[in-house]
């Protein structure tokens, strides 16, 4: 039978004190629903239709993109009522798969579990084991096993709250007979709103068999309700993604020190040190060693390739056995060739380096292509910016470019050019030339050595009115 996915994303989450939308709050670097809607996209679900209410014209802009069905619940009035604003979108034919923007760890495997038992006169739900099941409906099964109710914890009595097995709110059953258990359902309960789970007593009554599939850990359908909640399951993700590369052959020096904001790809023997964090996609071929404090985003590295601590590389390509920082910023559409070198405080953007060369200090290279074997002397900046237009510099192979020039783009140098250190550079640099440009050096003699007047000559001074004012109160009393 085809499949619609139904995602719960109206509430306000209250309890996060926050002006966003609750799903819309992040989770290693991406809204709660974002998770959801990946699980739900990998079920191959027919459709997939949100229902959305506080918060809905932010939640529905941050997913413009997705093919996705809105459902608007005006009125907060409980599950049963939220799912049923979704319904009349939905065929009667299709299974019904009900899952929450606020849960977003559920594995797809899980789901595909779920569905799998799902049939036109069955019910199926999810439950999970707990220790400490406070604050979750729990699931009441007859002597046989069978499920034949649920509870919600403000309505259960003592005895039933004793049992440990929790509903999850996720399930699973035909849009036809959804459409008709919801509209019977009542709200004759604690909180006077539409339960979900008041479903499965009317299903039970109409001969509908009811399952329970436990979850495999409770891990996967913990859900958000306050920021306590939130680091609780960042923490958990962190650890899975960590699991996940660990498995794959990376070594981590922490793992409780990584954050993977994304997806990573990686060769053999690759070593991760504490507290990097990955964001986007990343791709880290063999030998791959990124040092301490390492930002990743959007960025392919090559075989060999080290970057030590504290580099911040952002949408870059960076080939093999390349060395980057301490301290490097590798700023979108930048490209190293192999054997490349970036040293400490060096921040390139949009720029070439070729095979073999080097920026190792304190330069800015912006909008250039730099050749194979070219040396970039420290404190060198491609002025590329003229306040409105960006201008390109071209550096040919094996120029040598001093210490201290600023290379005022557009402008060439050419191939084996030398620049001499401290020259500002406006006109194209000839091949194998040397260029020079350096204002006369002159020394003034006898210039006189500022010194700090004595007490009675600063009050001299003062009266005579030649102290500046600042220095008039004397040195200021150490704190």
């Amino acid at each position: 039978m085809p499949l619609s996915v139904v995602i719960l994303a109206a509430g306000q989450g209250k309890r996060m004190l926050s002006d966003r939308a609750k799903v819309l709050q992040p989770l290693a670097g991406r809204p709660l629903l974002a998770h959801v809607l990946d699980t739900a996209a990998a079920l191959g679900a027919a459709g997939v239709h949100v229902v959305y209410g506080h918060g809905g014209d932010e939640v529905r802009a941050a997913f413009a993109g997705r093919p996705l069905e809105w459902a608007l619940q005006a009125e907060q009035r409980g599950t049963g009522h939220a799912v049923r604003q979704a319904l009349p979108a939905i065929p009667d034919e299709h299974q019904v798969l009900v899952l929450y923007g606020d849960v977003p760890l559920i594995r797809v495997a899980t789901l595909e579990a779920l569905v799998e038992r799902a049939a036109p006169d069955r019910l199926v739900l999810l439950s999970v084991l707990l220790e400490d099941p406070a604050g979750y409906g729990r699931v009441l099964r007859d002597k046989a096993g069978s499920v034949y109710r649920i509870v919600e914890q403000k309505d259960a009595t003592k005895k039933e709250l004793q049992v440990r097995e929790a509903n999850t709110g996720v399930l699973v059953a035909s849009a036809k007979a959804l459409k008709d258990w919801l509209a019977r359902v009542g709200n004759d309960n604690a909180q006077g709103e539409y339960y979900l789970t008041d479903v499965v007593t009317l299903a039970v009554k109409d001969g509908f068999a009811v399952e329970a599939v436990v979850a495999p850990s409770a891990a996967e359908v913990l859900g958000v309700n306050d920021r306590e909640q939130l680091a609780a399951l960042e923490a958990e993700l962190r650890w899975q993604r960590a699991q996940s590369l660990m498995r794959a052959g990376v070594t981590l020096i922490d793992p409780a020190r990584l954050d993977v904001r994304g997806s990573v790809t990686s060769g053999r023997d690759v070593v991760l040190d504490v507290n990097v964090v990955l964001e986007g996609a990343v791709r880290l071929g063999d030998r791959v060693r990124i040092g301490a404090g390492c930002v990743l985003r959007d960025v392919t590295i090559g075989a060999d390739t080290v970057v030590h601590p504290q580099s911040v590389l952002d949408g870059a390509e960076i080939g093999e056995r390349c060395v980057l920082g301490p301290f490097a910023r590798v700023r979108p559409g930048t490209r190293l060739a192999a054997d490349a070198h970036v040293g400490n405080f060096v921040e390139l953007k949009n720029a070439v380096l070729g095979a073999g060369s080097k920026a190792n200090h304190l330069s800015y290279l912006g909008d250039a292509t730099v050749g194979a074997r070219v040396n970039v002397g420290a404190g060198t900046i491609t002025c590329n910016y003229d306040g409105v237009n960006k201008w390109p510099t071209t550096i040919e192979d094996g120029a040598f470019i001093g210490s201290g020039s600023m290379l005022v783009a557009p402008v060439s140098i050419g191939a084996g050019a030398t620049i001499g250190a401290g020259s500002t550079v406006t006109k194209p640099a000839p091949r194998g030339a040397l260029t020079l440009e350096r204002s006369e050096q002159r020394s003034v003699p006898g210039w006189p050595t500022p010194a700090k007047a004595d007490a009675a000559e600063r009050d001299r001074r003062i009266a005579r009115g030649t102290l500046p004012t600042e220095h008039a109160a004397g040195p200021k009393p150490r704190s």
